[in-house]
């Protein structure tokens, strides 16, 4: 992939954090609190600065910045922020640090702080408590909000680092089927380990999720559990694999199906009504038609079929496996595909006798339409 200099990463961050600048003077929002930790992980921290983890991230509405990590040489390392403040100078506690840094962010007059909305009630008031002379808010629609939706929309680098992803993906699944047809792939940790070796191997940070690989047994699944174990795979009939890896910070997300052996026909059907539900919904995912349209087309399809599909037909994917857009028919009625976009395209069926299909690729929306980044497919051995 194209390689990008620090001077490039730089320009990249500072551009981000104007566009949630201007939101916030638009909702007179004075600074919003990001935060990353073991118990609760916010990719924001990483989008809007560049630093991995673990660390609370505090952006001002004139697009400055001040990042308290809880590991500073890996964020001098790595992190792209007006300034940098080991989180040890506040004892490691986040309402100390945060109402250090407000401190010296408060504008004359009224003064709105916008904490994330998954924040706890009693962590709310504790912030409330800190910060008397601050307004704190903690909503739907606010600067959190937005980050999300900045987000569904991919910028260059963004597409880069997802489109190498995807590269290697299809690397490993190529290698998957060469070490099936040889006999080299036998069971469900097999698979598992060869991705996670493999995806380390190309240079990766780690797996997008923790691999599915579910034999005939359990591929009536939607996602199985245990996510695998020593059990066959692929065995005669249907099998399933869904796994993604992370390129920095940028996930795939795919899944294969394995048909061995001679099916039967309710077998074919499924697979059949797979495949046509990709092809055809894949015609909707482009430039301004609704989210409810594409998932209403490949459930009329299963629906024809005397079948239904038990989960949605796809998702946004980024720094997070799962992101906004989430296709669905219960999506907002005015939410559309946008150029920028990456999301999955995700059609199954599953049944306790025939086992399950699922055939997932990633989908970039484009102005002229859409690319399919990923060369997920059905197996047949």
């Amino acid at each position: 992939m194209k390689e990008f200099t620090p001077e490039e990463m730089k320009e990249i961050y500072e551009r981000r954090r104007s566009d949630l600048a201007a939101f916030m003077v638009e909702n007179k929002i004075t600074a919003v609190v990001f935060s990353d930790n073991e118990d609760h992980r916010d990719a924001n921290l990483r989008y809007f600065c560049g630093h991995v983890s673990d660390g609370i991230l505090i952006v001002k509405n004139d697009a400055s910045c001040v990042l308290i990590p809880w590991d500073i040489n890996l964020a001098e390392l790595n992190a792209f922020a007006d300034k940098i403040i080991p989180f040890t100078r506040y004892e490691r506690n986040t309402v100390r640090a945060v109402k250090a840094v407000l401190t010296t962010m408060a504008d004359k007059g009224k003064n709105v702080v916008d904490v994330s909305p998954d924040t706890s009630y009693l962590d709310f008031l504790k912030f409330v408590d800190a910060l008397p002379d601050w307004d704190v808010r903690c909503r739907k629609d606010s600067a959190h909000d937005y980050a999300t939706a900045m987000r569904a929309i991919k910028d260059s680098y963004e597409i880069e680092c997802t489109k190498e992803a995807a590269r290697i993906g299809d690397k490993i699944i190529d290698g998957i089927e060469q070490r099936i047809r040889k006999g080299k792939i036998k069971t469900e940790t097999d698979v598992a380990l060869f991705i996670e070796s493999e995806c380390r191997k190309y240079g990766c940070e780690r797996t997008g999720f923790d691999t599915l690989a579910a034999g005939p047994s359990r591929s009536f699944a939607i996602h199985c559990f245990p996510n695998y174990t020593a059990g066959q795979w692929p065995g005669e009939g249907l099998s399933i694999l869904d796994f993604g890896v992370v390129y920095k910070g940028y996930t795939s997300d795919t899944t294969l199906t394995v048909a061995k052996g001679k099916l039967s026909k309710e077998q074919e059907e499924l697979i059949a009504l797979v495949e046509k539900a990709a092809k055809e919904g894949l015609k909707y995912y482009k430039k301004g038609i609704t989210i409810r349209a594409a998932a209403a087309k490949v459930d009329e399809i299963f629906a024809k079929g005397k079948r239904s599909m038990p989960h949605g037909l796809g998702h946004g994917i980024g720094l997070q496996i799962h992101e906004y857009p989430f296709v669905r028919q219960r999506a907002e009625a005015d939410s559309v595909f946008l150029p920028g976009m990456i999301v999955t395209l995700e059609p199954g069926l599953y049944d306790k006798d025939l086992g399950g299909v699922r055939l997932e690729n990633d989908v970039l929306i484009t102005e002229e339409g859409n690319e399919v980044i990923t060369n997920s497919r059905i197996i047949r051995l």
